[in-house]
């Protein structure tokens, strides 16, 4: 922790001291400031990668998605755009998990869209071992390439000890 507070003081202080006027990186000097009493400008919630059905957050560039990930072998795949505002699950198509144990083949598990259109929903075989088990989430975005990504199964675990706990 204190190595990324470090990082982000010399950041800081390349920024300020770039502040000539010469438009250098961190400053702004082509922006007017703003008036007091002046509203701030709308916040974007573009950095709120929360997940907001208990799973992880992913990106494919402005698109979010969240991938929900259970032992007992239900999996939920749901969109968001950039402002993490909800998208309903048609916003992609051809949605499925592959889950790959240690010593047993790949299982294939493709999704549907569930009855409220909300998200992508599918079943599979429980997962004893979830440390050691990966997951293949794979979908396709209209008029894009279809796009897969590797997850561990229990990347939200290994996210949250990324983050640490809870403030």
């Amino acid at each position: 922790m204190r190595a990324m507070r470090a990082w982000a003081w010399v950041l800081l202080a390349g920024a300020i001291a770039g502040c000539d006027g010469s438009g250098a990186i961190g400053c702004h000097a082509s922006a007017p400031v703003p008036a007091a009493g002046d509203d701030p400008p709308a916040a974007v919630a573009h950095g709120d990668h929360s997940p907001h059905h208990g799973g992880i957050v992913m990106m494919k560039g402005d698109l979010h998605y969240e991938v929900v990930l259970d032992p007992s072998g239900r999996y939920r795949l749901y969109f968001s755009d950039a402002t993490r505002e909800d998208l309903p699950a048609a916003a992609a198509a051809n949605a499925s998990i592959t889950i790959t144990r240690p010593d047993a083949p790949p299982e294939g598990i493709a999704l549907r869209i569930d009855d409220s259109g909300e998200s992508w929903i599918g079943e599979g075989n429980p997962v004893a071992q979830p440390s050691k088990t990966t997951s293949r989430v794979s979908f396709t975005v209209k008029g894009e390439e279809p796009y897969w990504i590797d997850l561990p199964f229990d990347a939200k675990a290994d996210a949250a000890q990324a983050h640490g706990p809870p403030r």
